[in-house]
Parts: C-alpha cells; sequence; structure tokens
C-alpha cells in the first residue's frame, strides 16, 4: 500500500467508510473509519480530497446511479477461490439476488455453498464487491457483517425501495 486516505459517507444503514489506495479501494463498509483500519491493521488513514474520484462514485451510487461502483478499482487479499467469488458477486446486476448455492455453480463449485458463503463473510470490500446480494436459497436475507437491516437497505436502494433500516 502506498498512500491510504478515507472516505465517509452518511447512509440510511449508517457511515459508509471506505479506505483508498490512490483510487483503488482496500476496504470499505458500514462502520466508522478507526474499525475500518483496524481490519487492515493500519492506523486511521487521513481523509481524501473532497473531490476524489471514488467519494464522487459513492455520492452517484447514493443518489441512485446503481452502475456507479461496478468500475471502481478494488484489491484485497484471499484464496484463489475467494477472489473467484469476489469476481463473481461484481457481476450480480444492482436490484437481483441470487443465493449461496446459485453462486457456487456458477463458478464451477456446486457444492461449494458454504465457502461461498465464507467467502461472502470475508469480503471487506462492501458494497463495491457486493456480498449483499447472495441470499439464502428460501429467499431470507441470511448474514451480512453489518447487519441484516444494513443488507436489507442496500437490496432496497438498489431496486429502488429506499428505505430506512
Amino acid at each position: 500500500m502506498t498512500t491510504l486516505h478515507t472516505l465517509t459517507r452518511p447512509t440510511p444503514a449508517g457511515a459508509l467508510t471506505t479506505l483508498v489506495d490512490g483510487d483503488t479501494v482496500v476496504a470499505a463498509g458500514f462502520t466508522d473509519p478507526t474499525a475500518m483500519a483496524a481490519r487492515l491493521g493500519v492506523d486511521v488513514p487521513p481523509p481524501a480530497p473532497a473531490d476524489h474520484e471514488v467519494g464522487k462514485r459513492i455520492d452517484a451510487w447514493l443518489a441512485g446511479d446503481l452502475a456507479a461502483l461496478d468500475g471502481v478499482a478494488v484489491d484485497q487479499d484471499g484464496t484463489e477461490l475467494q477472489r473467484t467469488v469476489w469476481a463473481s458477486l461484481r457481476r450480480i446486476p444492482a436490484g437481483t439476488t441470487v443465493s449461496y448455492g446459485e453462486l457456487a455453480a456458477e463458478i464451477g463449485r456446486p457444492t461449494a455453498f458454504r465457502a461461498v458463503a465464507g467467502a461472502c463473510a470475508r469480503n471487506r470490500i462492501a458494497p463495491f464487491v457486493p456480498c449483499h446480494r447472495v441470499v439464502r436459497s428460501d429467499g431470507a436475507l441470511g448474514g451480512y457483517a453489518y447487519g441484516v437491516d444494513a443488507k436489507g437497505w442496500l437490496l432496497d436502494h438498489e431496486s429502488g425501495q429506499d428505505r430506512k433500516p
């Protein structure tokens, strides 16, 4: 990592904190900057400039441009399977969901739904890597690192329902 910066935006699901290395997102989630920095084992980085490109993309996404986060570069360490799952997550269109089993089948590992769930749980770049779009086979939300209320808000936002969690 070179020089990290912090971006924080208020959302109905809580503060969305994003850590960027240049224009690459290395961590993001619905928590405060201290907790987010701790996930990476670094001190809290200084704020990014007000006109930072990733910040503009987050603002556009919050305003309803649901594709605004799609092209943002991301980087996180993981196993080959985790990286495959995370890449597949980025191909799930906003406003849709898939089950853990469907995602496992898509990556060619139809019995690996638990491993897919584990990769979702280890994703540290939400919502840029949209693990919130994966639900249980019965349609229930399942778990989410930032709580099911935040997951529900994300799905509502992406389907145009935008209600508070």
